[in-house]
């Protein structure tokens, strides 16, 4: 493959232009190569590793999990298991997430039930949002 332009990266990779640029500034992709016209030029092993990225990033993984998970790549010999407690620990991070959301959800419902849906003046909504403490949760 020869030598490609950002946006031609930026469309095989999915991944939007200053998005790339900002992972170069953090080093997620290395520094482009440039031409004599000061244009960045990118190759095969970028369009990977900016998928790699990109799909990291889908399932929710931050940068500096992305950082490691990179790095472990880059050793296609090394045991696995540091993969999969940075894994482990992004499940762990998204069962946590998806408990305070159920907890919300159940919160937010049932404020819902408990609306009087006469004036503003009885609304259980604007009532449980003016006083926290009348929720009965424990934390949002």
């Amino acid at each position: 493959m020869r030598p490609m332009s950002i946006g031609a990266l930026s469309d095989l990779a999915g991944v939007k232009i200053p998005t790339i640029r900002y992972y170069e500034q953090i080093g997620l992709l290395a520094q482009a190569v440039r031409t004599e016209s000061n244009r960045r030029t990118y190759g095969a092993d970028d369009v990977d590793r900016l998928r790699f990225i990109r799909h990291a990033r889908e399932l929710g993984f931050d940068v500096d999990a992305i950082r490691q998970l990179l790095d472990l790549a880059s050793d296609p010999n090394r045991p696995c298991d540091q993969a999969d407690k940075i894994a482990r620990r992004h499940l762990a991070d998204i069962d946590a997430k998806i408990a305070r959301l159920s907890a919300l959800k159940h919160e937010v419902a049932r404020m819902i039930d408990n609306c009087a849906h006469g004036s503003i003046g009885q609304c259980r909504v604007i009532e449980v949002l003016a006083d926290h403490g009348l929720c009965g949760c424990d934390r949002h």
